[in-house]
């Protein structure tokens, strides 16, 4: 395994996370436990959760991911030895089950901490991330932002950042990040860190993969000045880079099987000829699909960590494997030939 250290922070995290968002839906605590064990058995000291969790959210189960990790934190009594990131939902997406009235607002990113901590059985968290913004945006697979001009409801950002830096001093979180943003919400929580004293954020957790390069366009910059690294989410984009869902396929229990409406990676004619592609072209290199597409993303330079998932053992070894695989300079322009073909197929 590979680490790197987060800049403005003390925490040396491995180069693969560990996703959890399966965890309480498609897999059961003891399936989570094998998938923990395994997983630091290889080195991976990382381990990426959210109160939203397990996915697809849902009343019945928000929260079951954070109990399964701090079951498993109690019975192992290896805490120390990781490294553990958590995040607080924002408003929207019918998730006022989760707190009445929700926002980024002092009152919910407290009472969000208090419960994880509960859930995890921990006294703090590690790295704390914002889920998604707080207001208008495009985020979550859209590319186009739309303004607004009839009042629209939002937290500014600087009451979550004195909410977020209350947690920090209180003890209950050591560093904290962003998710799901923009190149000016990204700005703005540097520009207003640095203005009131208040603690930098020290990743942006965005989605990531070779059918989603938007980060590139105006966020890696940002990222590489600033030294705030991409803990990128969906490598495999749902799995579909693995080449599983090709040709009508619908593997049983797989994730796009069991939750047709996750269509993002797979909606478009577009979107499956550039997967095609992808899939062919690691036959032609003589690697599988699924870790090609994630040694692409591991050999990115603005990444601090890479966020894999799976739902069994097999995998989970595959994607882990991952780390001992890279990508030739002549696979490199390969790739970056196909996504000039297919541009932005699945933002």
């Amino acid at each position: 395994m590979e680490y790197k250290r987060l800049p403005h922070s003390s925490l040396n995290v491995s180069k693969i996370c560990l996703g959890t968002m399966t965890w309480g839906e498609q897999n059961t605590q003891a399936q989570a436990f094998e998938q923990l064990d395994y997983a630091i058995g290889e080195g991976i000291n990382f381990i990426d959760t959210a109160e939203m969790y397990p996915v697809p959210p849902k009343a019945e189960t928000q929260g079951a991911t954070e109990t399964i990790l701090g079951n498993y934190l109690k019975k192992r009594g290896n805490r120390d030895e990781l490294i553990i990131a958590s995040k607080v939902s924002g408003p929207g997406g019918k998730s006022d089950y989760i707190r009445p009235n929700m926002s980024l607002d002092w009152r919910n990113i407290h009472q969000a901490v208090d419960s994880s901590l509960q859930r995890l059985q921990l006294d703090t968290i590690d790295l704390y991330q914002v889920h998604w913004p707080d207001r208008n945006s495009n985020y979550f697979g859209e590319l186009s932002y739309e303004q607004q001009d009839d009042g629209e409801q939002q937290t500014p950002i600087i009451e979550t950042l004195e909410a977020l830096a209350d947690l920090v001093t209180a003890g209950k979180i050591r560093y904290i990040g962003i998710s799901n943003e923009t190149p000016w919400g990204f700005m703005k929580y540097l520009q207003l860190a640095e203005k009131h004293g208040l603690p930098k954020i020290v990743s942006v957790q965005n989605p990531y993969n070779l059918l989603n390069r938007s980060f590139e366009v105006g966020m890696a910059e940002i990222s590489h000045r600033e030294e705030v690294p991409l803990l990128a989410y969906s490598p495999l984009a749902f799995g579909a880079l693995s080449g599983k869902y090709l040709n009508e396929q619908w593997p049983k229990g797989a994730r796009l099987t069991l939750f047709k409406r996750f269509a993002r990676y797979t909606g478009s004619e577009m979107a499956l000829e550039a997967t095609k592609a992808y899939v062919e072209l690691a036959k032609e290199f003589n690697m599988s699909p699924a870790q090609m597409a994630l040694a692409f993303v591991n050999a990115q330079k603005f990444v601090g960590s890479n966020i894999i998932g799976a739902t069994n053992i097999e995998q989970l070894k595959e994607n882990i494997d991952s780390i001992n695989c890279s990508i030739s300079p002549e696979l490199m322009l390969r790739l970056n030939e196909l996504a000039q073909t297919y541009r932005l197929p699945c933002p």
